[in-house]
């Protein structure tokens, strides 16, 4: 698969918590972060995701927000 995104984040699934319509997917990466993704439940059967599925977590955005307390 070729994808113009540059932000891949090689990771495991670790939790799919399905909701009426859309699912979170939970991704564990190599260095113990985790991120999340919200994607149609639709999607995330068509994915086969499970917890231990190897995946890459594409990140695609044009704003990147920093904060400070």
């Amino acid at each position: 698969m070729k994808i113009s995104a540059r932000n891949q984040l090689d990771g495991k699934v670790v939790e799919v918590k399905k909701g009426a319509t859309t699912a979170h997917i939970r991704v564990e990466l190599a260095g113990g972060q985790v991120v999340t993704a919200a994607i149609t439940n639709e999607s995330a059967d068509e994915l086969g995701l499970a917890p231990g599925k190897s995946v890459k977590a594409v990140i695609k955005s044009s704003d990147v927000m920093i904060a400070t307390d």
